[in-house]
């Protein structure tokens, strides 16, 4: 026992030496998936951004495998027996003979290394690259050798098919080419293609070639002797391939398929849009998305499941926080219930799932801000649907939503701030006097409302929005990032000119940089006695009265853009410029130590030697952990006044239990016997 008592000294030092940030296990946007292929039990995922994924467990969970190559953005993915080819966009072509262990690249006799398509036919390996037509490999990649005779000078290849010595190839303004000796020669074979100068992805499937065009499917059954309209008009169709005589088209509105050889098409799934890949295993169909990543089907179809434990990092502009909900923007949205653990894609109901600026929660209300035009969008049951909002006149870039007693504010890039007073059904325009469109941030308390602008610094209105103001004085900076209020002040970010808070409603404003190692401020936000300040490098703390900044970015990287902030009573969260979103407790910020918040806490037997009961006063659900000396979650759970936790697996020692609750956290410890 006496040994455990000496190190009691020492537990909150271990505690706060070990507190950093951690990444949250997601979520994992899965990115553009241009290339599957499947060898065995392995399966391969080329995506536009972060190189090749492998899954040896049918999907489950994935890791990257880019050993050796130099580019990651994979624009196609083939099998040829146990190697795996990949095109990229301006390195061109890799292969690894090790099931994605290393790479090497293989480019030898390509005069063009910005590759567009590989096809596979036997020991032949076809690639088309745009600018120098079409190559040929009959060495495993070892050599190429191009295959342009008669074919237009400088083609862009935007499609490949063969079928034992045919070779299709479709040229971005020139149509469909084909030559019946392996390349050798090429003839135009456009008769019946009403679009051809746009055809793209092609497949064969027995007589029959298929091409997807802007004006649909085309077909022919004479080795493009004539083309017919097949289906699939007005649709955007990224791919066509073939699976044991069914033809399957992948589209922006989901999945098609024809068991008549293009007679019918059947649309078999409309949850995984945007469709650019597809892979055949037996019954199970792998998909890929040019937006949401990898999805699997067991049933030929007809259920799909997103698979992207692990593919991709996200790029988090937005959180919001409604109660046990965490909600991200990126492209579209994402929900955690359980502290970021685990994550579900949220995009039900939205037009396009584009990229989400801007989230805030009101009640039961949570609202979405779109870029590009798409609006604004709220949901009223934690994400399950979506409905458009009233439209907002020459919408632009939604960058920042704020609520203020039931009245919503949105600032809109180009296009001023607008206020809605019946949750979204209708909006009214506000620059009314000297306020810039050009908003970037908004701040709202009682009927003051603070606009930043960029060029033009900060506009008040302290009458909702009828009337504005320019408040700068003191402003050395008027390229405006972000405004908090803080206690009885307004704090506003500044484009590398750090920052600055006014007393008295922005009429003067004060400069407050000390401690700031960097003064590009990217977002605000406000936890109880604290604000904290993102940056182009880290994160940055500011206590009530304080005048110093203190950077608390352990565990983060040097250089980590810092898009957002949001908390709750338990941990801070930051969305991290294409590096996911990360959190860190907010006993972080003020030491561990043992305090006596008015909950009152019973912990026995103490020492224990199995179970230990905990005993709260509190009425809600609370979370309780247990970390070991060293800093590790040994056990964590839901309570809501008693329980009673096995510890015999526990190995014997000091052990700290962190309880969270509206009021603090209360932090306690037990031995272990």
């Amino acid at each position: 026992m006496k040994k455990y008592i000496l190190l009691l000294a020492a537990i909150f030092t271990i505690s706060i030496a070990n507190a950093q940030w951690q990444q949250c296990n997601g979520p994992y946007p899965g990115g553009s998936i241009y290339g599957i292929g499947i060898i065995g039990n392995n399966i391969f995922a080329g995506t536009f951004q972060y190189g090749v994924y492998l899954s040896t467990d049918n999907g489950n969970s994935w890791h990257t495998v880019n050993n050796g190559l130099t580019e990651y953005t994979v624009i196609s993915l083939v099998t040829m027996g146990n190697n795996i080819f990949v095109a990229t966009r301006d390195s061109g072509i890799f292969l690894s003979t090790n099931y994605g262990n290393n790479w090497t690249a293989v480019n030898t006799g390509l005069t063009n290394t910005n590759i567009t398509s590989l096809v596979v036919s036997g020991t032949k390996i076809y690639a088309g690259t745009s600018g120098d037509g079409v190559f040929l490999s009959t060495n495993n990649g070892n050599n190429w050798t191009a295959l342009n005779n008669d074919l237009p000078t400088g083609i862009i290849v935007t499609g490949l098919a063969v079928n034992g010595n045919n070779v299709f190839v479709g040229a971005q303004n020139y149509g469909i080419y084909l030559s019946t000796n392996n390349g050798s020669n090429w003839t135009a074979v456009n008769t019946g293609l009403t679009d051809s100068l746009f055809t793209s992805s092609m497949t064969i499937c027995g007589n029959h070639i298929f091409v997807a065009s802007p004006e649909g499917v085309f077909m022919s059954s004479n080795n493009g002797g004539n083309w017919t309209l097949s289906g699939l008009t007005n649709n955007s169709i990224y791919l066509l391939t073939n699976n044991e005589n069914n033809i399957y088209a992948g589209t922006q509105e989901g999945i098609y398929i024809s068991t008549d050889n293009g007679n019918t098409w059947t649309l078999i799934e409309s949850s995984v849009q945007y469709v650019i890949s597809l892979a055949f295993d037996g019954d199970k169909i792998f998909a890929g998305s040019e937006i949401n990543g990898i999805f699997l089907s067991t049933d030929n179809g007809i259920n799909w499941v997103e698979m992207n434990n692990g593919i991709g990092i996200t790029n988090i502009r937005a959180i919001a926080i409604n109660g046990n909900n965490i909600f991200t923007g990126s492209y579209g949205v994402y929900l955690t219930s359980d502290y970021g653990n685990s994550w579900s894609l949220v995009n039900n109901g939205f037009l396009i799932p584009g990229q989400v600026l801007s989230l805030v929660s009101n009640g039961n209300y949570v609202f979405a801000g779109f870029c590009c035009g798409y609006g604004i969008y709220y949901t009223t049951n934690n994400g399950a649907n979506w409905t458009s909002t009233g439209t907002i006149s020459g919408l632009n870039n939604v960058v920042t939503l704020k609520i203020n007693e039931n009245k919503i504010f949105a600032g809109v890039d180009e296009g001023g701030v607008y206020l809605s007073n019946d949750n979204g059904i209708s909006w009214i325009y506000l620059n009314i006097g000297v306020l810039n469109n050009d908003v970037t941030s908004l701040a709202v308390r009682d009927s003051n409302i603070f606009a930043g602008t960029w060029y033009e610094g900060v506009h008040l209105s302290t009458n909702n929005g009828l009337n504005w103001m320019t408040v700068n004085q003191g402003l050395a900076n008027s390229n405006i990032t972000a405004l908090e209020f803080f206690e009885n002040k307004i704090y506003v970010g500044t484009c590398y000119g750090g920052m600055y808070y006014s007393t008295n409603n922005g009429v003067n404003w004060t400069a407050i940089n000390s401690g700031l190692t960097n003064i590009n401020i990217t977002s605000l936000a406000v936890n109880g006695d604290k604000i904290f300040a993102g940056t182009i490098d880290g994160i940055f703390m500011l206590k009530n009265n304080d005048s110093v900044w203190v950077k608390v970015s352990d565990g983060l990287a040097s250089g980590s853009i810092i898009n957002c902030i949001a908390s709750d009573n338990i941990y801070v969260y930051i969305g991290i410029k294409s590096n996911g979103i990360w959190k860190r407790s907010l006993s972080d910020f003020v030491g561990i130590k043992e305090n006596n918040i008015t909950n009152n806490i019973s912990i026995y037997p103490n020492p224990t030697t199995d179970n230990l009961t905990i005993e709260t006063n509190a009425n809600t659900q609370q979370k309780l952990e247990i970390l070991n000396l060293i800093g590790q979650t040994v056990y964590s759970n839901i309570i809501n006044k008693k329980t009673t936790i096995n510890t015999s697996a526990f190995v014997n020692g000091v052990y700290i239990i962190k309880l969270y609750t509206d009021k603090g956290t209360v932090v306690r410890k037990f031995v272990k016997e």
